[in-house]
């Protein structure tokens, strides 16, 4: 049987590939630590686990409006309005399977052949991969661990072509924790002005930030960088509630009716249930995400001080999301029973086996010099998974 071509394009998610098989590791009876998972160990805040049994309960659970019900989408139109300041018509809101979802839907509605789009790297995985089952050719803005990771506009204006369309902002950035000020967002909306781009924002970890940073999303630097911006976000970082499949899109009124047409032919509804949930969780006040982002910061601290002890690594704090993204390349060439370290797959590797602890390689992410871990698991579990990886690390020749 021959497949389509843009099959071979892409690789499956590294981040959930080894996520399972931490997990199936672990159903061996294999102790492993699992600093590769992307979502909140938290659980469910209860009001909204309530409002999804009452709409079991109501029999709620039949097809939806594509697009979402509009309880939803009016709610997050009041959710962008009272955070952001932002105003939009329930028609300009698209409810998706997830925020990668409604990547996917614009990216299909947005691109073709030819088209370049922007990613500053390091990079969430599936923006590169998204781009090429689109025809599209992702090209990537390289930035500077040293900077902060923050992207320039000269350097934005060099990377532009005729072919162009498009940038991706993701602040606060999976995978290096990164936040983007006000002046820096500035910088890039002056260029998308000039040079015509749609500027797609990722937001999706909007609420979790430490250090006194606020969330600034580039929407809100002027109408007339709003009229060119899609917003990105959804319900499963700031309410523990990734398998609930609930993410959203806020964006000029063409561009989101061309998405929903095209989720009308694929999915169609999300959720039923879960679109009664995702109102519900809109609807809380601050205090879960507070408690979260709370013992998040808590564990940020601790796994980023023990990172900066261990031979050979270095880890700048990051003021958001739930990653520490630290620099392994000074423990390249060091070696153990299979060779040389040269890669951070190569170190990865290693420690998934002789140490039990899943860590994700950063070349899928746009770098070969980094390694993921993610600080969204007990204090327990970090505090043995690091204690591993130090005498791991140690044990290299």
């Amino acid at each position: 049987m021959k497949l389509a071509a843009r099959a071979g394009r892409i690789i499956p998610s590294p981040t959930l590939a080894i996520t399972a098989t931490a997990k199936a590791m672990a159903a061996q009876g294999i102790d492993v630590i699992d600093f590769a998972s992307g979502e909140p160990d938290f659980d469910t805040p209860e009001p909204v686990k309530a409002a999804a049994e009452a709409a079991i309960r109501a029999g709620f659970t039949k097809y939806t409006p594509s697009s979402g019900i509009d309880e939803l989408r009016t709610t997050i139109v009041e959710k962008l309005q009272a955070e952001l300041g932002l105003r939009y018509d329930p028609s300009q809101i698209l409810v998706s399977c997830g925020a990668k979802h409604s990547l996917y839907n614009l990216a299909e509605a947005l691109f073709e052949a030819g088209d370049e789009v922007l990613i500053p790297a390091p990079f969430w995985v599936s923006y590169r991969d998204q781009l090429l089952l689109n025809d599209a050719t992702p090209v990537l803005l390289e930035t500077r661990e040293d900077e902060g990771y923050a992207i320039h506009p000269d350097e934005l204006e060099r990377h532009i072509t005729p072919r162009t369309k498009a940038i991706i902002v993701n602040s606060p950035c999976n995978p290096t924790g990164a936040t983007y000020d006000r002046a820096t967002l500035e910088g890039i909306a002056t260029v998308a002005l000039r040079r015509d781009l749609v500027i797609i924002s990722d937001e999706i970890y909007d609420k979790i930030v430490y250090d006194g940073v606020r969330h600034c999303s580039i929407a809100t630097l002027g109408q007339d960088v709003a009229a060119r911006t899609v917003i990105i976000n959804g319900v499963s970082k700031a309410y523990a509630m990734t398998g609930w499949r609930i993410g959203y899109a806020a964006g000029p009124k063409s561009l989101i009716t061309a998405m929903a047409n095209i989720q009308s032919q694929s999915t169609s509804n999300p959720c039923s249930i879960s679109q009664k949930a995702a109102v519900a969780a809109l609807r809380l006040d601050d205090a879960f995400t507070a408690r979260m982002v709370a013992e998040f910061d808590r564990r940020r601290r601790v796994m980023v001080e023990r990172l900066n002890k261990m031979p050979g690594v270095s880890c700048r704090i990051p003021t958001g999301a739930f990653y520490a993204f630290p620099n392994i390349s000074r423990l390249f060439t060091r070696r153990w029973k299979r060779g040389a370290i040269t890669s951070a797959s190569d170190l990865a590797t290693y420690l998934l086996e002789e140490a039990k602890v899943a860590v994700v390689p950063g070349e899928p992410f746009g770098s070969s010099a980094h390694i993921r871990l993610s600080y969204a698991t007990g204090m327990d579990a970090i505090l043995r998974g690091l204690d591993r990886m130090e005498t791991a690390l140690q044990h290299l020749d």
